[in-house]
């Protein structure tokens, strides 16, 4: 499946630490511009694309 923005093939994605040891995780890859976020039991299948900055307000404000 081609992803909706330009994905490195050595892209580093991370899941969340708070993640535990079970397979209902999401995974999150972030760009300059863009970001992405996959689903750890299926890397191959779709992707939410959003724009990095709105990753980056959900990520402190969550986080706090």
């Amino acid at each position: 499946m081609q992803s909706p923005i330009p994905i490195p093939d050595n892209a580093k994605w991370r899941k969340s630490t708070k993640s535990d040891q079970g397979e209902n995780c999401v995974e999150l890859w972030r760009g300059p511009q863009m970001a992405a976020v996959r689903d750890s039991k299926n890397a191959a299948g779709r992707l939410l694309a959003l724009p990095a900055s709105a990753v980056e307000s959900l990520i402190n404000t969550v986080g706090k």
